[in-house]
């Protein structure tokens, strides 16, 4: 058997019930790393393999720690793992190796996880296109030419190409969503608030970045939903959630989809992304749903004002201190903290209150709708050697994010979306949707993403004409 492509869910079934031993599974991840990982590059600071087959014989003898036992497990390299480097893609950090776990790493091997290393990520996660000075660039497994997105692009990578059953990503402007469209799988960003951030430095004010799981199933994303979800008592914003798991099929026949396209002509999009998640939309109306063409609910200028000044002071915030220690830090990364400091108090407050509108209006909305519906990305993937898009259609885009202005509508405002894939543009590479509701319905999303992966099977699936790949699935 493959276990390369066993779901998340069967894994963990057949190590429950013996059927698996963790030996099994962990000599099978590491095959299948050392068979395709250096034809993509996203697994980094990957342990010493002799170590790791010691943890999975430790596994094998022990008592179940918690739903995970077992399962291996690399993760996002923004987050710090205790005996593992962690970057987070930057020159500044390249040789910490941290003594203890973030809290979402502590969580993951509580469950009983095998932390096996790191997946690759832009430098601070800044762009959605993963590269970085330290370990490079990871490329798409679709088209090796071309990018993954990002900043969670070696874990949609990973899980593309089989090296792990499970992944976390993190999500500001789209970072788990655009990743997990161009590898063609699912990735979800919680409900704002279920996943509690690390509990350090300011707390209160950035209301902009979640934690949250991807997989190639919802599914899937459930199981590890449920491992990461949970209010950290350190963290005033943790919130308990509804359980999620086991993920069911939903009984869509009469619910009411919206589909806002690109915001009434506010996003540009290359040929072919609309019409491919209109295809994909019509799986909703054959499961019963009433599938509607939204008019643009808020204006879209508004909301990138706002936007892109609360992510500027965001991450002045966050990056501040090295910015001010004169790090190595990209271009774009200097760009944001030098915007972030040079707001005014007047200018936050403007920014929060028209945040404050679209939310307003977007409840309103969601009464109508049991879930809306984006693009993922407003480009196919692009050449990886290029930093990030700088035109769509010869329009020129004034930063290094407005490409992925698609995302904003839903991480402005801590809405839950589910990363649901659309199948294959014309060049054989991926696409996919977002899936969008109201504040908590993070449940509702990914059993109704259920019912479309059974009957749509997208990650198990290929294009009419592949890329040949020596090794890749």
């Amino acid at each position: 058997m493959d276990l390369s492509q066993v779901s998340a869910t069967g894994l963990i079934a057949d190590l429950q019930s013996g059927r698996l031993r963790a030996v099994e599974v962990m000599q099978a991840t590491l095959d299948r790393i050392a068979a395709v990982n250096g034809q993509v590059n996203a697994i980094v600071a990957l342990r010493d393999a002799d170590d790791l087959m010691r943890e999975a014989e430790a596994a094998d003898r022990a008592e179940a720690r918690g739903p995970l036992h077992g399962l291996p497990i690399a993760v996002k390299d923004l987050v710090n793992v205790a005996g593992i480097a962690s970057t987070s893609g930057s020159p500044s950090l390249k040789d910490f190796v941290p003594d203890k776990d973030d809290e979402l790493a502590r969580r993951l091997r509580t469950a009983g996880s095998i932390l096996i290393g790191k997946t690759n990520t832009p430098e601070f996660g800044l762009g959605s296109h993963t590269f970085n000075p330290v370990y490079g660039a990871t490329r798409n497994p679709y088209d090796a030419s071309r990018s993954c997105g990002g900043s969670s692009g070696g874990a949609a990578v990973a899980l593309a190409t089989g090296m792990l059953a499970l992944a976390d990503g993190s999500d500001m402007m789209g970072s788990l969503r655009n990743p997990a469209a161009w590898n063609n799988v699912y990735g979800l960003r919680p409900s704002w608030g279920r996943v509690p951030s690390e509990p350090v430095g300011e707390m209160f004010l950035h209301q902009l970045s979640t934690l949250g799981p991807m997989a190639r199933s919802p599914e899937d994303i459930g199981l590890l939903l449920e491992v990461l979800s949970g209010p950290d008592p350190r963290h005033p914003h943790g919130a308990p959630g509804m359980p999620v798991s086991p993920v069911v099929a939903r009984e869509a026949k009469g619910l009411r989809i919206g589909w806002l396209g690109d915001w009434g002509g506010a996003f540009e999009m290359e040929e072919g992304i609309l019409a491919l998640c209109e295809q994909a939309l019509g799986v909703f109306g054959d499961l019963g749903c009433q599938v509607d063409v939204v008019p643009a609910p808020f204006d879209a200028d508004a909301m990138w004002d706002s936007w892109v000044d609360l992510r500027s002071w965001a991450v002045s915030n966050s990056l501040g201190p090295l910015y001010e220690a004169q790090a190595d830090l990209k271009d774009s990364a200097i760009w944001e903290v030098e915007r972030g400091l040079a707001l005014s108090g007047r200018q936050i407050q403007r920014a929060s209150a028209i945040r404050s509108d679209w939310f307003r209006s977007a409840a309103a909305l969601l009464e109508e709708y049991d879930a809306l519906v984006l693009p993922s990305a407003q480009t196919w993937p692009f050449d990886v050697t290029q930093p990030y898009p700088t035109q769509i259609n010869g329009v020129e885009m004034d930063t290094y994010h407005r490409w992925m202005q698609v995302t904003v509508p839903v991480s402005l405002i801590g809405l839950p979306a589910l990363a649901v894939p659309a199948g294959f543009g014309s060049q054989g590479v991926p696409m996919g949707f977002q899936l969008f509701g109201k504040r908590g319905s993070d449940a509702d999303l990914l059993n109704l993403g259920t019912a479309y992966h059974a009957a749509t099977q997208w990650p198990q699936k290929r294009p009419a004409q592949p890329v040949p790949m020596e090794g890749t699935v």
